[in-house]
């Protein structure tokens, strides 16, 4: 059986691989408040009610490193994700636009806004996260990736 994301959203099968880049958290007035490199590996189980996992690896200068592994479902036509530190949902918004809808539980009242923008070549992508907290946003994760195994 095929992950029934082929039908659903195919287009989210291109970030299919493991993807590097470095991730830029910034606060509302431009300062870079924290930034560290990334590892992201996307998995899209062929068989089971998980249609989706992804592997982060994250790492900064100072030694410190964090991984974390989590998996997707489908639900309401969309990947709905459930885990210790965030629940949600995301979906295709168009061929090469990826959005995602996150409430953060480690951040009690903190949602983020996510958008994932695959460049043309199908090697590149940029994530931009937007945090709000009580109705006003107050900071921006910024993320430039390379496909660096499919």
């Amino acid at each position: 059986m095929k992950n029934p994301l082929q039908q659903l959203m195919p287009e989210i099968l291109q970030h299919k691989g493991v993807w590097r880049g470095t991730y830029r958290h910034i606060d509302i007035e431009g300062n870079i408040i924290d930034e560290h490199n990334s590892q992201v590996e996307c998995i899209f189980p062929e068989s089971g009610p998980v249609v989706y996992t992804q592997r982060n690896k994250f790492s900064w200068p100072c030694g410190r490193i964090y991984e974390v592994e989590f998996d997707g479902v489908i639900r309401e036509q969309k990947i709905f994700w459930d885990t210790p530190t965030f629940s949600g949902f995301g979906w295709q918004a168009s061929p090469h636009i990826f959005l995602l809808e996150l409430e953060r539980k480690d951040e009690p009242g903190a949602w983020f806004y996510e958008s994932i923008v695959m460049g043309d070549s199908g090697t590149n992508r940029a994530r931009t996260w937007h945090w709000f907290k009580n109705g006003k946003c107050f900071k921006r994760t910024l993320c430039d990736e390379n496909l660096v195994v499919t």
